[in-house]
């Protein structure tokens, strides 16, 4: 198999699916000859023509009201929303139109072939307007998928899903995974499941949740945690809209642990909701209290965004004191 970075896997994916399908358009800020500000789009222009892949104006809340109609007259529309911190012009578009489309009309129309692509959140020393992680805002949005990869054979693979799934899917990109993680991926079109969380590494001690980009992170406290003899088993979620509950809650069946990790802000995050779900199924099987280990309830930091992050060693201590309460 060949190896690819994120991007490369991304672009693959795309390239695939407007091969496939004349239907699939790709169009967003500086996405044509340019190939987006990370070059995720690289050469579909080219390839495609200008009719399927396209510059639009800087109007977030524009692009996706323009795919909202596109593909409620049946076209296949992937929208990049440049960076996740300026999805938020759309958030009407989005959760009041994308995510209702169906239900107002009775199923009589739908948008359910739109994909809007964004990167987010930190690692890159881009402050506060590009380095946000609003996963949270939008799994509160019955109607909408929300998935995130953590690495390039997941990106191919959910991307092509997310494209192909009957319903709206928001699909959320670690920018700062998009050189710095490689790995081989088939050449050929594969999918992978949405809703479905994958266990990465089986353990009996502790339950450690992740998604995207912080999942390199728990695998490094993981490492350290194994040196003391802490067996770890780790899941990654893949998707938050819908979330896989049930594998979660076997794993903490099993382990009576769990820790749970993101980089967003603990007020309001999504493991909130993640550790609300598991006290409810698993409550008599818990023996430590469910620990979030998080970014901070502040606007994202440039200087310090070191200290902001929840990294390895913050997830570490939260196993140590888990496994030690």
């Amino acid at each position: 198999m060949p190896t690819m970075n994120m991007l490369q896997a991304i672009n693959n994916a795309l390239d695939i699916a407007m091969a496939e399908d004349e239907k699939v358009i790709c169009f967003g800020e500086d996405v044509g000859i340019f190939g987006g500000v990370f070059r995720a789009t690289s050469h579909l222009q080219e390839k495609y023509g200008k009719a399927r892949c396209f510059n639009t104006p800087l109007v977030e809340q524009g692009i996706i009201g323009f795919a909202n109609g596109l593909a409620a007259q049946g076209s296949v529309p992937v929208a990049e929303i440049q960076f996740a911190d300026y999805i938020f012009p759309a958030f009407d578009q989005i959760v009041n139109e994308t995510a209702k489309y169906r239900y107002r009309s009775g199923d009589l129309f739908n948008v359910g072939g739109l994909t809007i692509r964004t990167p987010y959140g930190g690692g890159i020393a881009g402050g506060l307007y590009h380095s946000q992680s609003p996963e949270a805002y939008f799994t509160h949005t019955p109607g909408l998928k929300v998935v995130v990869p953590r690495n390039p054979y997941q990106a191919k693979g959910l991307l092509l899903a997310a494209i192909r799934d009957p319903d709206p899917v928001l699909f959320m990109e670690p920018k700062r995974l998009y050189r710095a993680s490689v790995g081989e991926v088939p050449e050929e079109d594969y999918q992978l499941p949405i809703g479905e969380a994958e266990i990465i590494k089986e353990g009996s001690d502790i339950t450690l949740v992740g998604w995207g980009a912080q999942m390199e992170v728990i695998g490094k406290a993981v490492e350290l945690a194994e040196e003391q003899g802490i067996a770890c088993e780790v899941i990654d979620l893949r998707s938050l809209l819908p979330w896989d509950a049930d594998t979660v809650a076997e794993s903490v069946l099993k382990t009576g642990r769990l820790v749970v990790s993101h980089e967003a802000p603990l007020t309001g995050g999504f493991a909130g909701e993640i550790a609300a779900t598991i006290q409810e199924r698993c409550f008599l099987y818990l023996e430590s209290p469910i620990r979030r280990v998080t970014g901070l309830d502040t606007p994202f930091p440039l200087v310090l965004e070191k200290e902001y992050f929840p990294d390895h060693l913050k997830i570490f201590e939260a196993i140590r004191e888990s496994v030690n309460f």
